[in-house]
């Protein structure tokens, strides 16, 4: 199965690109999705986390207080790492499943920490990097997001800086433009992974 590990910074528009690609037909995986599977209500990750952090951390319904340990995780590197080797091989896990069940020519895997985890080296044959500028990452977040720039700026301070990703890049999509212009790159993408994975 041919592989395109999508990731870019928070902003970038790693989610519209996906969406361009679900369009066009393909299986595309998105780890925050499984994350956000794991952690709701009833979600398999649950019971490790209530044991791990504590009843503080649930909310009533049973799903994970986001709020409380996006804040946690921020604040407190121990606690960042104990979250990421609970969800990370439960997320890994996951993927690799749905990598297995599609018939396609090709699978996008959207991972925001592709660069810095290196969990999914032995997945992916090429890296595919959404970039845009550092301001409009800022702008997008806050207003889709409702966190202060302070809170945006620590996010983006804890990724891989842009130059490094630009770097580490197999095929780089600008998305500082409007959704056509990102359509148009994807679709020119699309045929060439088809090629590819011919």
């Amino acid at each position: 199965m041919f592989v395109v590990g999508l990731t870019g910074g928070i902003g970038s528009g790693k989610s519209a690109a996906g969406n361009i690609f679900t369009e066009l037909g393909i299986d595309v995986i998105d780890t925050d999705d499984i994350a956000h599977q794991l952690t709701q209500t009833c979600g398999a990750a649950i019971p490790a986390i209530r044991n791990l952090f504590g009843e503080a951390f649930i909310t009533r319904s049973g799903a994970l207080d986001r709020e409380k340990m996006r804040k946690l995780v921020f604040s407190d590197n121990v606690s960042k790492q104990k979250l990421e080797k609970l969800l990370h091989p439960l997320i890994l896990a996951e993927v690799t499943h749905r990598i297995q069940q599609s018939r396609l020519s090709y699978v996008i895997v959207i991972v925001p920490l592709l660069l810095e985890t290196g969990d999914y080296d032995h997945l992916i044959q090429r890296i595919l990097v959404i970039d845009c500028d550092e301001q409009l990452q800022l702008v997008r977040t806050m207003a889709r997001s409702q966190l202060s720039a302070a809170d945006v700026k620590t996010i983006m301070a804890a990724q891989v800086d842009r130059q490094c990703r630009l770097k580490k890049a197999d095929d780089i999509v600008f998305n500082n433009e409007d959704v056509g212009y990102l359509k148009t790159q994807i679709i020119r993408l699309h045929h060439y992974y088809l090629t590819l994975s011919a």
